[in-house]
């Protein structure tokens, strides 16, 4: 049988943060259309864990990474093999006012967010080029482009996250490299369950149009888009998944 443009087999393709949530949801579902995968985080037994399950429809490999430190990114590019796709997805956030902000939290946050992001690409850059292209999917937010209390130093990166797509779009077009982003909004995750079970949780909810939460399979359409071929002439694209968060009214 004739395989589909959302086909990846014969692809690699690295997700960082893998070792839970976004990430480790992503491994499972690029493997599930034929990917070999390589999960990267600084939890190693976390990743053994989702490499497990990972392992169900193909290969993978989990290799340690830590984004905000220049020779754990180096030693990953060393020991990762070819990368045709890479799923920017680390990331963390320090919630609080902005008037008590701690000049840490806003470094730690902007490190991995945003910096941390950049020169992994970077780094994985030139072999995509060499190869003949490859595909870059950054994890931004709906936070990048609509604002949100307490949490100036996330909305700020994830802000940055979505021009340092399209300023690495235009760059690297020319070699053969896309490089989109996925902006989620409210998704239903192990972390934040308990939350959406109190009153702020579920005010929260009947504020998005579609009046319910993001599932991990909601993303499944635009991170197998982005990582396939069926996108090959989409580059510098920031693809909301929110339900209709961001149209809403005022």
């Amino acid at each position: 049988m004739k395989e589909t443009l959302l086909g990846l087999s014969g692809k690699r393709a690295l997700v960082t943060g893998a070792s839970s949530g976004l990430g480790a949801h992503f491994a499972r579902r690029l493997a599930a259309h034929g990917a070999e995968v390589v999960l990267a985080a600084r939890r190693i037994d976390a990743l053994q864990s989702v490499a497990k399950q990972v392992e169900q429809y193909g290969r993978a490999h989990c290799v340690a990474l830590d984004v905000n430190d220049a020779a754990s990114r180096a030693a990953l590019v060393e020991n990762a093999g070819p990368v045709d796709i890479l799923v920017n997805n680390a990331g963390l956030v320090r919630e609080g006012p902005a008037l008590t902000h701690a000049e840490a939290d806003w470094d730690m946050v902007m490190d991995t967010n945003l910096k941390g992001m950049f020169f992994l690409a970077q780094a994985l850059a030139p072999g995509m080029r060499a190869r003949g292209g490859g595909s870059i999917i950054n994890v931004a937010s709906i936070l990048g482009l609509r604002q949100a209390g307490g949490v100036v130093s996330y909305a700020v990166s994830k802000a940055g996250v979505v021009q340092l797509t399209k300023t690495l779009a235009l760059e690297w077009a020319r070699h053969g490299i896309r490089v989109n982003a996925i902006a989620p909004g409210y998704i239903d995750t192990e972390l934040n369950r308990d939350f959406w079970q109190t009153d702020a949780g579920k005010a929260l909810i009947q504020r998005i149009p579609q009046r319910r939460l993001g599932q991990l399979e909601d993303l499944d359409g635009p991170l197998l888009l982005l990582a396939s071929d069926a996108s090959r002439y989409m580059t510098g694209a920031v693809l909301a998944v929110d339900g209709g968060h961001l149209v809403n009214t005022l």
